[in-house]
């Protein structure tokens, strides 16, 4: 499990692409990497994977067809950078909510508008997923715990501080990049009991 809370951000060292099989190489910071064991789940822009191999600062990674299929790492390229965390441990602090990195979707950034102090993003999910978008309910994205904000059909924004973009890669999104989408598991739970007792909801 994660917590959502973005640990930090790391770069793609090298990337090898085989018939339905990706194998990542990321650097990642020396402090964040201690105690790291062969099997441990680290989750990238939200997708847990598994390390197979270190090497001093680099971990090494598999993702295979399905997750390529269903995440944007298929889009990834040597020298991007990526949002990271480590699993969780029994007795850590959950500061946003929790996660399994099991990615549900992708959405699109539509709009990004900057004032001083401030960011806003704008994401546009398949019309499917619009159902689980609620003002103010939990929304994970390339891994981060975020409060969603407004909702219009199948778009959504949300709010970021400084210390939000200064922590993860948010700070370097442009209009039309592709993100991970984890809805939270509560809301999703309460949405599908709700819609099977023949309470859906309507359409926005």
């Amino acid at each position: 499990m994660f917590t959502g809370i973005v640990q930090g951000v790391a770069t793609i060292d090298n990337l090898v692409v085989e018939p339905g099989l990706s194998s990542f190489t990321i650097r990642f910071p020396d402090d964040q990497i201690q105690d790291v064991s062969i099997g441990a789940s680290v989750a990238i822009n939200g997708t847990c994977l598994t390390v197979t191999r270190q090497e001093g600062n680099r971990l090494f990674f598999d993702a295979m067809q399905e997750t390529l299929r269903a995440t944007t790492l298929g889009d990834l390229k040597t020298g991007d950078r990526v949002n990271f965390e480590r699993a969780a441990r029994i007795g850590d602090e959950i500061g946003g909510h929790l996660l399994s990195g099991h990615i549900h979707t992708t959405a699109d950034i539509v709009s990004i508008d900057r004032p001083e102090n401030n960011c806003t993003l704008e994401f546009e999910v398949p019309e499917s997923w619009a159902r689980y978008l609620f003002p103010k309910g939990y929304i994970a994205i390339n891994g981060c715990s975020l409060t969603i904000g407004e909702v219009r059909e199948n778009r959504f924004n949300v709010y970021l501080i400084p210390e939000t973009l200064r922590a993860t890669t948010f700070g370097d999104v442009s209009v039309g990049d592709r993100v991970n989408i984890e809805v939270d598991s509560q809301t999703q739970t309460i949405v599908d009991t709700l819609a099977r007792m023949g309470y859906d909801r309507p359409a926005s």
